[in-house]
């Protein structure tokens, strides 16, 4: 019965404490205590905190408690839950300066985050969808450039259509309207238009049907960033997807115009039927390499099992010209890779393409001025610099090391001592690539000069001594 009442008066006090928390800004909150060790979607420094409600299902006031003072919570041993959470990370949360409404706010927050969807870049033929993402979006963006090219092509192939077309429409007419061949014009009609009727109707209705594509086609620039490219014609993938239905009603309408040719031309001068068969046979020997039935006797090898002859009959000549050009390329490839060395193989065509990206990234970072990484970075001493970095460590940096760097999670950042090098170029690796006792990659967070601005603003803070409320050392002395 007490448990009733216990759960009745913190559910009243929970659902009180939300509304409250409605007035205070839990992304505010989050955004400056929080995310510096935890990442909503994913496990960071901290665990994934969406659905964490569920995951402290019954000890949700224990949850709240955690939050504000987990070291305290542990203590009084009334919470599984916290034992499990604890062995989350090396790094141990700290307790944070928060009242039980604002505590409520970050985890409603937290707990029903949903991650807003991305913008699709310009310049991309697709945008792939989050690993992280619950739902899978893909939008489709057209390579104007690209399309373009494909647009060139399918008009060069339309022209040669169009114009074989025209040459075979001017053969069938010379043809059927030769005085010789005029009186088998309505022969050649009636037994063509059997086969031929059905498919001459389904290519008209396909060509009205295409002229209403045509009409649909629009290549100007469906998009203020497509302009920018300043082409002479925006084609999209609709508009490549019409030119390939006319390509194909164009090209059935040759092949049909070319049968309905040959139809008639057979029709009037019937073709030989024995010279036919003898046209087939010699086709065949020439592919094959047989040799005819009344030679066989001169490929005969003499052996004769149950009345099967064993012949001496030569390879094709088409799998002797392959295996020819086979040992031929064989040939040039060994020269061109291994002995000329005139082209790349797999490894160094691959180390290629890498040293070409790093240039491209190098001309992009110093375009940007962000041309720095570990190995040059330098100690900024302006002040704009230095009050940048200031703003920057203390969005990120003070929930693990104070906002006078005097250590708590993390190690003290005013003495001497270090873990990893106390140099601007150390700082700036450690920031940049994160190290193994905690300490998150701000690679994807920072910017390069941002890094650097960082760095040079902690290596310019006073020493908080152990005695003043420093961090005991860590690491090696460095001088």
């Amino acid at each position: 019965m007490m448990k009733l009442k216990k759960s009745i008066i913190l559910s009243v006090l929970t659902i009180g404490f939300a509304m409250i928390a409605n007035a205070q800004d839990g992304q505010e909150i989050y955004e400056s205590k929080c995310a510096v060790c935890h990442i909503l979607g994913k496990d960071a420094t901290g665990p994934n905190l969406i659905g964490i409600k569920a995951k402290w299902e019954g000890e949700e006031e224990n949850l709240y408690e955690w939050v504000i003072n987990p070291g305290e919570l542990l203590a009084s041993g009334k919470s599984e839950r916290a034992k499990v959470a604890e062995q989350f990370s090396p790094a141990f949360m700290t307790p944070q300066d928060l009242t039980m409404e604002e505590a409520i706010a970050v985890i409603e927050y937290a707990d029903t985050y949903e991650a807003p969807a991305a913008e699709a870049p310009a310049a991309e033929e697709a945008v792939a969808p989050s690993a992280d993402a619950e739902e899978e979006t893909i939008v489709y963006v057209d390579n104007y450039e690209k399309n373009l090219t494909l647009f060139k092509f399918f008009l060069f192939i339309i022209g040669i259509l169009l114009l074989g077309i025209y040459i075979v429409s001017r053969s069938t007419t010379a043809l059927i309207s030769s005085e010789l061949y005029r009186e088998k014009i309505a022969e050649i009609h009636n037994k063509s238009k059997k086969g031929g009727k059905a498919l001459t109707a389904l290519l008209v209705i396909g060509f009205i049907g295409s002229s209403q594509i045509v009409s649909a086609l629009s290549f100007t620039a469906p998009t203020p960033s497509a302009a920018e490219l300043e082409l002479w014609v925006y084609v999209t993938s609709q508009d490549l997807n019409a030119l390939v239905v006319i390509t194909i009603l164009l090209l059935a309408f040759l092949l049909h115009m070319i049968n309905m040719f040959y139809k008639a031309l057979r029709l009037i001068k019937p073709k030989d039927k024995k010279a036919a068969e003898e046209q087939a046979a010699s086709f065949t020997r020439a592919l094959t390499g047989a040799t005819p039935i009344e030679d066989e006797d001169k490929v005969d090898l003499g052996h004769d099992y149950d009345g099967i002859r064993e012949l001496d009959n030569p390879m094709p000549p088409w799998w002797v010209a392959l295996f020819v050009v086979t040992i031929i390329f064989s040939v040039v490839y060994v020269f061109h890779y291994h002995i000329l060395g005139t082209g790349d193989l797999q490894e160094a065509e691959y180390n290629r393409s890498v040293e070409k990206a790093n240039i491209e990234i190098a001309e992009y970072r110093k375009k940007n001025a962000m041309n720095v990484d570990e190995t040059n970075a330098t100690l900024m001493e302006d002040p704009a610099d230095l009050m940048a970095g200031k703003a920057l460590y203390q969005n990120n940096c003070t929930v693990c090391h104070k906002e006078d760097g005097s250590g708590d999670i993390g190690p003290n950042l005013t003495d001497a001592y270090w873990n990893y090098g106390g140099d601007i170029k150390d700082v700036f690796k450690v920031i940049k690539l994160g190290a193994p006792k905690g300490m998150p990659a701000h690679e994807s967070t920072f910017n390069p000069i941002q890094i650097q601005q960082v760095a040079s603003y902690v290596l310019h803070f006073d020493e908080v001594s152990q005695a003043d409320g420093g961090k005991e050392p860590e690491g090696e002395k460095v001088e």
